[in-house]
């Protein structure tokens, strides 16, 4: 059985946040052939740390079993791309990098991030443990190694003579489950005046956005600024600014140095005092946020069954971990939602796990004209609806299923 205990303070875990059943991994796509194939279902139970206030699920599968051949690619995303840009525009000159300096990205995917310090002249180093991504980083140019962070990459490669003025890790703290080696390793392998950014989905805006498909079994932890600067301090690492980001549904990114490196800015203990004052250091919060997941998979439902008994078609755009999250939690199978589409080629042809609903490319839309296109990774939604307004030219209509159920006008 997996600890039930926290895995930053090890408090024993006692306080449910949400319990969504039982599912499959997110990102276990099955192949037509293995559609009677027997599937791996696991407690889709998330607690939250009475004592440090981290929200966080069992470790079931180790991340060598979900992250070494993965099927998700940054680039796929044209939005993501431009935020990963802007980043890069935004830190050259913050940081004044240029190429003496060295960026290291954690997670580094396809090299989406470090691609644009690189055309900058910059040196840069992705570490990236899913080697079928990774090879698509090297063959892009960007240098990649092919490994999981921890405290035995930080020491390998600060001996290999690496000093990065910058680490990224974009959503990838959340992937985590043994989160003090990591914090250790970033510690061990950031020079006295490095500066380390962490992006991560914000644990108040999933509260109060209803965002509970985001829990997946993939995400080990959620985050508030509260427990970050908790995880952090622990190992000698201060956070002494904080941006607010539009991403995956609301994000922090917080800038870390080594404790007293920094002037630490005024937003820090402004949104401190935010989170403090929406309950995110009591208990009451988390315990009222299950009765709003049972409200959002009622009305999906409802909607689903009508639009099916009055003889509409309904498609989804998109196979995201959080729609898998969702569809699994609902019920819903290819008998409520014929099929998704999805840009990526590498998950076209693959069924869902859980529901087994069959992925297409894009173009299946406009074959068979569905009278509502159900958008999964609601995130994404203005870059969807962009891509695919054709679909009023018939009539068709955008359907959001969260925070509640949505048909976009």
């Amino acid at each position: 059985m997996p600890s039930q205990n926290c895995r930053f303070c090890a408090a024993h875990l006692t306080e449910t946040f949400a319990d969504l059943g039982m599912s499959p991994l997110s990102n276990a796509f099955l192949r037509p052939d293995q559609a009677n194939a027997m599937e791996k279902f696991y407690p889709l139970h998330a607690y939250v740390c009475s004592a440090c206030r981290l929200v966080q699920l069992a470790e079931f599968e180790t991340p060598e079993t979900i992250f070494s051949d993965y099927l998700y690619f940054s680039s796929v995303s044209e939005s993501w791309l431009k935020h990963a840009e802007s980043y890069a525009n935004a830190m050259i000159p913050r940081l004044k990098l240029d190429e003496t300096s060295e960026v290291m990205e954690i997670a580094s995917n396809d090299g989406y991030l470090l691609q644009y310090f690189a055309r900058a002249g910059i040196k840069v180093l992705g570490i990236e443990p899913a080697a079928n991504v990774a090879k698509t980083a090297i063959a892009k140019g960007i240098p990649t190694d092919i490994a999981f962070f921890g405290q035995t990459t930080a020491k390998r490669l600060r001996a290999a003579g690496h000093a990065p003025n910058l680490i990224a890790a974009n959503n990838v703290l959340a992937h985590v489950p043994d989160l003090n080696d990591f914090v250790a390793g970033l510690k061990m392998l950031l020079p006295d005046t490095g500066i380390i950014t962490i992006e991560f989905p914000h644990l108040e805006r999933l509260i109060a956005e209803n965002q509970f498909d985001t829990i997946y079994h993939e995400h080990f932890s959620y985050f508030s600024l509260l427990t970050a600067e908790r995880i952090l301090a622990h190992h000698g690492l201060q956070i002494f600014d904080v941006q607010a980001l539009s991403t995956h549904g609301g994000s922090l990114r917080i800038f870390a140095g080594h404790a007293g490196a920094n002037p630490v800015a005024p937003i820090v203990a402004a949104l401190r005092d935010r989170e403090i004052a929406a309950g995110l250091n009591a208990p009451d919060i988390y315990a009222k946020f299950a009765a709003r997941i049972a409200e959002t998979k009622y009305a999906l439902l409802e909607f689903l069954i009508a639009a099916r008994r009055n003889g509409q078609k309904v498609a989804a755009y998109g196979a995201p971990a959080k729609g898998n999250t969702l569809l699994n939690f609902c019920g819903i199978r290819a008998d409520l939602l014929p099929f998704t589409v999805d840009r990526s080629p590498h998950k076209q042809s693959l069924l869902l796990p859980g529901s087994h609903i069959p992925i297409f490319a894009p173009e299946k839309i406009f074959l068979e004209k569905p009278d509502y296109l159900l958008i999964l990774p609601w995130n994404l939604r203005d870059e969807i609806v962009a891509q695919m307004q054709e679909i009023r030219d018939w009539g068709g209509k955008f359907v959001l299923p969260i925070p509640t159920l949505m048909i976009l006008p």
